[in-house]
């Protein structure tokens, strides 16, 4: 079984899903991850994914905030939703496909603007969420697992535009590095973006607040595609759709794809 996968921070899946659906038409992934879609499961607008072949959901929905989704052409059952750091928030869906594949669909907090927990509550509990993610994961290292989303990290020194002026930014920092690093390590990840494309700058966010984004090309490595040790060999063609985010009103996250063999 062969299938693609693209993982995307929508932003808002109601005020975009004319950009989900030109994504679905025209890059066709069997399964599309949705981050931030800031609306309740009841009011995700389906009917226009299932009229393209998305008839399978999984989420977990917010009014105005977080919310994730997993859309998929191929059958998928819900395979759990985490409330990592205690927040309340909808920020993890899993989905299992019928070749035993879960896909888990994280949507890790920003963290605010100041990189220190004693001063910034965001910031703990980002921190708190990636323990947690490790956590889960030391006590039940995954299996036949794809882990992706908007982590809200962007880990090497080429994920970011000038890694020196980031040292001490939110999303970059290296307590949050570390942290990232430690829920890769415990739960036998891999990143298939990177090892499909190990050099170079590599980026699938750019701030709105950039006047031209694709000039100044101030980006960030900020989402991932992870997959479990018995399976990375199965991942390829790993890519980022720069080109949405300069969609009209785009999010100022771009889908991230990868295919799979199993």
């Amino acid at each position: 079984m062969s299938f693609t996968l693209a993982t995307w921070n929508i932003n808002s899946v109601r005020l975009r899903q004319d950009l989900v659906l030109k994504l679905l038409s025209e890059q066709a992934p069997d399964v599309l991850c949705l981050q931030e879609c800031k609306s309740p499961v009841e009011k995700i607008p389906t009917a226009g994914f299932e009229a393209l072949g998305y008839t399978h959901m999984v989420a977990r929905g917010q009014k105005g905030y977080n919310g994730v989704a997993i859309l998929s052409k191929i059958p998928m059952v819900e395979a759990g939703a985490e409330n990592f750091a205690s927040l309340g928030h909808a920020r993890h869906i899993a989905g299992r496909l019928e070749n035993g594949v879960t896909i888990h669909n994280h949507y890790v907090p920003a963290g605010g603007d100041v990189a220190d927990r004693r001063v910034n509550e965001k910031f703990g509990q980002k921190l708190d969420y990636l323990t947690d993610m490790r956590d889960a994961f030391r006590a039940a290292v995954p299996k036949r697992a794809i882990l992706v989303g908007d982590l809200n990290i962007a880990p090497r020194e080429d994920d970011v535009w000038d890694h020196k002026k980031l040292l001490k930014v939110v999303s970059h920092t290296p307590i949050e590095v570390e942290h990232f690093n430690d829920v890769m390590a415990t739960g036998d990840w891999h990143d298939v973006t990177r090892a499909d494309i190990p050099d170079g700058r590599l980026y699938s966010w750019w701030s709105y607040r950039a006047k031209d984004w694709d000039a100044a090309d101030k980006g960030r490595r900020l989402d991932h595609i992870w997959a479990t040790g018995d399976i990375k060999s199965a991942a390829h063609s790993s890519r980022v759709l720069r080109d949405a985010r300069g969609w009209e009103k785009p999010s100022d996250h771009a889908p991230v794809f990868a295919t799979f063999d199993l």
